[in-house]
């Protein structure tokens, strides 16, 4: 953890509990990539905390000693998984913190953020937006805006950690993000989540996650689309706001009101994409849309089957 001069490392200080644990199955183990987005550049430490008594726990950040810089910044899954913790801890110093088990049973953890993206139970794909970068901790004051990472196995013991197939290069390494889901891409006209080659590497499906399908989307001028999707299985809509663009960030937006209930948004400053904005909406109308700067979509009441 990156904390201010007065204040000693707490990162790690506790496990936390393994909702649903059970014995690792016979899949193959995941192949990490960093938990940021594809081309980031971040660097790891894992000793700049007195409390991570593990050695292989990582505090990320977007260059070494930055202060604040990274706050807010887009953390991703690292792989593919099921949501098994999103939460505010309080009983320890994580603050935000998410829990992601794969298909081996093993588990990847993400602590401190300033805001979860993703809910308890959800499917997530490799690179799926599940949070934002921050400086949350319910015990300890004064921390850095910083990533707190770590990989366990299934019985919840940390493991050194691995990107890319290699391992972490402890105590301090930098690396390039490869979390790009097969390579980068734009959404095709016409058909948004197609990749096609260019500067986002997302496509609305594995920003929503496993289930959802497109139904509707509509263009924001020349910067990209936004994209409403359904699960069948879930009873869910979903909506994103995707840039066509990588290149630096913009003001993105992503809103879904179901009839009846209040709108939900996600909005801020953003590289690639906004949302996933998601609400149970079966048999119900829904207002969606979003914006790229200062282009915007707002549709009415629809879909309502």
């Amino acid at each position: 953890m990156r904390i201010k001069t007065l204040i000693v490392g707490v990162c790690g200080i506790a496990a936390l509990p393994f909702a649903g644990t059970s014995a690792a199955s016979a899949s193959a183990a995941p192949v990490h990539q960093l938990p940021f987005p594809c081309g980031e550049t971040w660097t790891g430490d894992s000793n700049d905390s007195s409390a991570h008594t593990a050695g292989y726990e990582i505090d990320f950040n977007g260059s070494y000693n930055d202060g604040n810089a990274d706050m807010g910044r887009t953390v991703v899954a690292s792989a593919a998984g099921k949501v098994i913790m999103s939460e505010y801890r309080t009983a320890d110093g994580f603050g935000n913190v998410v829990k992601i088990r794969h298909a081996d049973g093993s588990v990847s953890l993400y602590a401190h953020m300033k805001s979860r993206a993703v809910s308890a139970g959800a499917n997530v794909a490799q690179g799926q937006r599940i949070g934002q970068v921050g400086n949350t901790s319910a015990k300890y004051k004064g921390i850095i805006a910083h990533l707190h990472y770590e990989q366990r196995t299934s019985s919840g013991t940390i493991v050194a950690a691995r990107f890319n197939g290699s391992t972490f290069g402890y105590s301090h390494q930098t690396l390039k993000s490869n979390n790009c889901q097969g390579g980068g891409g734009t959404p095709a006209p016409g058909n948004p989540g197609k990749p096609t080659g260019g500067g986002n590497p997302y496509s609305a499906e594995q920003v929503c996650g496993a289930g959802f399908k497109q139904i509707d989307s509509a263009p924001l001028g020349s910067q990209g689309r936004v994209v409403l999707l359904y699960s069948a299985s879930s009873g869910q809509n979903c909506v994103t706001t995707l840039r066509n663009s990588g290149s630096g960030k913009a003001a993105v937006r992503a809103y879904l009101e179901v009839k009846g209930k209040a709108r939900s948004t996600d909005a801020g400053s953003y590289q690639y994409y906004a949302g996933p904005v998601r609400a149970k909406a079966s048999r119900t109308c829904v207002k969606w849309g979003g914006a790229i700067g200062s282009t915007a979509y707002n549709s009415p009441f629809e879909h309502c089957g």
